[in-house]
């Protein structure tokens, strides 16, 4: 194996600059037996890298060849598959798994034994041995002087060592000093000897004579010794003299101890009692304050405020532990209790006082509120119930039942103060709509239809000038009032019995205005109100509080607050807004009630009303809806809206309603329809109250409706009508609608106006056509006949030679028809047409031009025949084109 290991290093390792440590012959396991070798191989430069090399026999068996090579750091695994007994079988785990059978197990121990050692010298990444016996591994590699551990492996691995330069030059030295060192080893040797021998003898001579001095040596170590031994006797009594010392120190530590413990409990307790005294300790001006400060001035409420605040923090100081054993904190904190509960009683007491003296102040001013259509300001009152408000804060952090209870009474009087001043602002409103008066004026200069109403108006007012009358009362007033105003009882403005001659635009706009004036007086009233709840309650501040629902907020009465509270705790809100909202609801519970009166009150007037109401009620609802879409305000505008627009849905389909009912007179000329007329004017009105509005939409689908209503009806009286002809009636509405819808611009409505002007036109011809019919009968007659054979298949000049179209006929016919009986035909057509025409959409000059062109049309067609039938024959109608015109243009001018 020694050779073997020799040639492989010579031949392949030595020229690529490895050298060989290690060798093992194998054959791979379970197949045919074929001879390799296993080498563990380091190169030479730096850094040095480590590989397990596999060689082969060439084939022709002279040389050996490399044939794969694997770097040590790639392998993974070497399992020697039993570390007990002796096994040739092993395994190593590079990208896959190389089963292998060693030569002998003395062979692969060796090898194992050298990966081992490699591995430990040269890789960081350690391999994993498995089944390797703990001989084999040494736990680690000693390294020496001007040893590595690479040269310790060629050492264990090749029994021989290589000198170094120095032992090299050392030898070289000693081998020049004798020539014959090289040709005679055997005399070298002996000089060698012999010098040693006298080496040995000088130092055995040297030790000998030292021996003098080795004895003062040992004279002085024991002199030294006993030197020591009476150090160590003073030493001894110096540890007995500091021994009572220590005891003396100990005593002295411990009572310093026990004088340092004791001023630390002192410290400790002197902080105790600060911290006592200082948090709560309350003021004896506060004290005062609490229970006899004044509550009427700013200054005293400042003060009560001050000493209320002081007391809170007193009462929530955080105590340490122990502190609420001690008797005097028990009874500073009774003495605390009970100041909290006598201000509070205080408090409360004070604050409903003041709730019925600002209402009692506020009731002398609504006598000067009753005639005018405002509202009563309550900027005053709530100016002067928010000095309170930080007083409302203390109380709800300390005593939630008296905080409620304030709540409550304020929201029970607040509701009935409102409510009065709500509805008389609301009566005024109903007056000022139906125009009637609050004082008692005579009604000398009413007609006696309206006796009626005098008595009704004189029962709503009383000597003070007060409403007395209820607004069931009011409703019929107006009602009765408007009837006595109204004429027209088919039209599309009779929804409510009042046509558009009696209510004019200036009636429309005053009921906007009143109705704006309303809203404008509604909204800042609510949101003032709602504003000073949330300062004064501090409902802002109230976070967490468990919810409750919208229809628990409409059930609250009087006395309660919807089961929101239980046991002075707050329970069942989810929210402060809802609390606000739930507050407000009950404060304003008749504004909804009053505005759904009003609103049914200005249908009744007029149902045009609706429209106005549409646009301004949306607007506002637009307006809360951005500042917070979940306020009172914005649900009962809300509210409010769905009734405004079914109200408006109900007037579109009122008027649809009354297209489909018309009657129109057999004995008289149709003319324009009256609903035709009357979406002209809902569509003026219409486009000036939705201009800019938010809810556009709604129109545009009430138009389309309507238009669609009014082009059915239309046809349905044009198929009816006996004394005017169908077209007529087709005719002159589709153009007054075309007219309409073009002067209008309405976008949503571009393809009915297309189609409104299409119906025109086609039936304008169409009656064209049927009225002119054939002025020329006789002529029209012959010039058919004409027609006939040229279709039968004759040619057009060989017309003239049948019997019943020669000339001679031709020329009879011609001669019936001079200009003056076509001069009379013609002004008996016109007067004709002018019976059928109405004069307000002045159609008969547009009609009368269209038959003019329809004639020349015929009277061109007869020419036309004559020249291409009768060719040089030299025959013409008895009058031209010329005349036509003449006679039309006479004909127009004279009537």
């Amino acid at each position: 194996m020694t050779a073997i290991k020799h040639a492989l290093q010579r031949d392949i390792f030595t020229p690529n600059d490895e050298r060989l440590l290690s060798i093992v012959n194998v054959c791979k396991a379970g197949k045919k037996k074929r001879n390799c070798f296993l080498c563990a191989t380091v190169t030479t430069e730096r850094p040095v890298q480590v590989n397990v090399v596999k060689v082969k026999k060439s084939d022709k068996g002279d040389f050996y060849k490399r044939q794969t090579a694997w770097a040590l750091r790639d392998l993974a695994v070497v399992d020697a598959k039993d570390a007990v007994k002796e096994n040739p079988e092993f395994d190593l785990h590079f990208d896959k798994v190389y089963k292998w059978v060693a030569s002998s197990t003395v062979e692969k121990n060796t090898f194992i034994s050298c990966i081992w050692k490699l591995n430990q010298r040269y890789l960081r990444k350690k391999i994993d041995f498995t089944n390797v016996s703990s001989q084999l591994l040494e736990e680690s590699v000693p390294s020496g002087e001007n040893q590595s551990v690479a040269g310790g492996d060629e050492e264990a691995v090749d029994e021989y060592q290589e000198l170094n330069a120095r032992e090299e030059q050392d030898i070289e030295i000693m081998m020049e000093g004798c020539e014959y060192a090289i040709s005679n080893a055997e005399a070298f040797a002996e000089k060698l000897s012999r010098e040693l021998q006298v080496l040995d003898g000088a130092n055995i001579q040297s030790i000998m004579a030292s021996e003098k001095q080795v004895n003062i040596l040992m004279k002085l170590l024991d002199e030294a010794l006993k030197e020591v031994d009476q150090i160590e006797l003073k030493l001894s009594s110096y540890e007995e003299m500091l021994q009572s010392v220590k005891e003396q120190m100990d005593q002295i530590s411990e009572s310093n101890h026990l004088i340092h413990l004791s001023n630390t409990n002192n410290v400790k307790l002197l902080s105790e009692i600060e911290f006592l005294v200082n948090h709560m300790d309350l003021a004896k001006g506060h004290i005062k304050a609490l229970q006899e400060g004044d509550l009427t001035s700013s200054r005293g409420i400042e003060a009560c405020t001050n000493a209320a605040d002081a007391l809170l923090q007193c009462m929530n100081v955080a105590l340490r532990p122990g502190h609420d054993m001690l008797h005097a904190v028990k009874q500073q904190q009774q003495r605390f209790s009970d100041l909290r509960e006598q201000f509070a009683r205080r408090l409360a007491s004070h604050l409903n006082s003041v709730f019925v003296q600002q209402g009692h102040d506020q009731s002398s001013t609504l006598a000067q509120h009753s005639v005018e259509l405002t509202l009563p300001n309550h900027h005053p009152f709530h100016r002067d119930l928010l000095r309170y408000a930080k007083l409302m804060e203390w109380l709800k952090n300390t005593d939630y039942g008296k905080y409620e209870g304030l709540t409550k009474n304020y929201m029970d009087y607040l509701s009935r103060l409102y409510e009065r001043e709500i509805k008389d602002f609301f009566e005024v409103a109903k007056i000022k709509m139906t125009g009637t008066t609050r004082e008692g004026k005579k009604f000398a200069t009413l007609p006696r239809k309206e006796s009626a109403v005098k008595q009704e108006t004189e029962s709503l007012h009383g000597s003070s000038g007060k409403l007395t009358g209820s607004t069931s009362s009011l409703n019929k007033l107006s009602v009765q009032s408007s009837g006595n105003r109204r004429s027209q009882s088919s039209s599309l403005l009779d929804m409510g019995n009042m046509s558009a001659s009696d209510l004019d635009v200036a009636d429309r706009t005053k009921f906007d205005k009143i109705f704006e004036q309303v809203l404008s007086e509604l909204e800042p009233l609510c949101l003032a109100e709602q504003d000073f709840i949330s300062k004064f309650f501090k409902l802002q501040q109230h976070q967490s509080i468990s919810g409750t629902t919208t229809n628990e907020a409409e059930e609250m009465d009087g006395g309660t607050l919807s089961r929101s509270y239980t046991s002075g705790v707050p329970q069942t809100i989810s929210s402060e807004k809802d609390m606000i909202r739930q507050m407000m609801t009950k404060i304003f519970r008749c504004i909804e009630p009053e505005l759904n009166n009003l609103i049914a009150l200005g249908d009744k007037i007029d149902s045009f009303n609706s429209l106005y109401m549409l646009v301004k009620m949306s607007h506002h609802v637009w307006t809360a809806q951005n500042v917070d879409p979940a306020s009172f305000l914005s649900t009962t505008l809300g509210n409010v809206l769905v009734t405004v627009k079914r109200n408006f849905d109900k007037c579109i389909s009122n008027q649809m309603k009354q297209m489909d009912e018309v009657k129109i007179s057999k004995k008289s000329k149709v003319g324009i329809l009256p609903f035709v007329a009357e979406f002209e004017e809902f569509a003026a009105l219409a486009e000036s109250i939705f201009k800019n509005a938010e809810r556009r939409g709604d129109l545009d689908k009430a138009y389309i409706k309507l238009i669609r209503a009014v082009f059915v009806s239309v046809e349905k009286v044009a198929n009816e009508s006996q004394k005017t002809p169908r077209d007529v009636v087709m005719m002159e509405n589709f153009h007054h609608i075309f007219a309409t819808l073009s002067r209008l611009k309405i976008s949503c409505l571009e393809a009915e106006k297309k189609e409104a002007k299409q119906k025109y036109s086609d039936h304008l011809q169409s009656y064209v056509i049927y009225s002119l019919g054939q002025p020329l009968e006789k002529l029209n007659h012959f010039f058919e006949g004409v027609e006939a054979r040229v279709a039968q298949g004759i040619r057009e000049e060989e017309v003239s030679y049948q019997l019943a179209f020669n000339k001679q006929e031709l020329r009879k016919v011609i001669k019936e028809y001079p200009g003056k009986e076509v001069k009379k035909g013609l002004d008996n057509l016109y007067k004709k047409v002018d019976k059928h025409l109405c004069e307000e959409e002045n159609l008969l000059q547009v009609v009368w031009h269209s038959m003019q062109d329809e004639f020349i049309r015929q009277y061109k067609h007869f020419e036309g025949l004559i020249a291409r039938c009768y060719p040089g024959s030299g025959i013409t109608m008895e009058f031209t084109i010329q005349d036509i015109l003449d006679y039309c243009s006479s004909i127009a001018q004279s009537h």
